[in-house]
């Protein structure tokens, strides 16, 4: 008679083929957390753009770089006294959208909708859409905005979620 301890004992330590796979709520939540991450990012960006005095400042550099020159000499000049005002207004609206983009996100980023294969495409055409228009956008017009930054990291956050995607059954 030949005894199996030492062979169950040596798989204990090595492991079986296919072991620990990612389970579905893992998958779900790779899927997730990055589109959940860049709903919360638009929000906070729509609301500072909506609650800051001068919103134009928050990225002045590359705005006076656009601009060719500085936000107090277009101001200085009396032709433009009211374009500060003018400036807080669309500013304020591009805010609301941003921040509505973001709360459409975080409300379709439910478990429930990407059990659908379909819409869980369909939010990351459009999320992707976004985020790549976005930079090429910013890299055309203001190359030198530190929101950059935050556009690449909006695009890692998309492509792991594309990956997330692609685990899911």
């Amino acid at each position: 008679m030949i005894s199996s301890v030492g062979l169950e004992h040596y798989l204990d330590r090595v492991g079986v083929t296919g072991s620990n796979p990612v389970s579905p709520t893992m998958r779900k939540k790779i899927f997730l957390i990055p589109i959940i991450t860049l709903g919360i990012i638009f929000i906070i960006l729509g609301l500072r753009w909506m609650l800051v005095d001068e919103p134009w400042m928050l990225d002045r550099v590359a705005n006076e770089e656009r601009l060719n020159m500085t936000f107090e000499k277009l101001f200085s000049e009396e032709i433009n006294d009211t374009l500060p005002g003018y400036l807080k207004q669309i500013y304020r609206f591009f805010g609301l959208w941003v921040s509505i983009i973001g709360l459409f996100i975080l409300s379709f980023s439910k478990e429930k909708f990407i059990e659908n294969k379909a819409f869980a495409k369909n939010l990351l055409i459009c999320i992707g859409t976004m985020v790549f228009s976005a930079q090429v956008l910013a890299y055309v017009y203001i190359p030198s905005s530190p929101f950059i930054y935050l556009g690449w990291g909006s695009i890692l956050l998309f492509l792991v979620s594309v990956w997330g995607y692609r685990r899911l059954s």
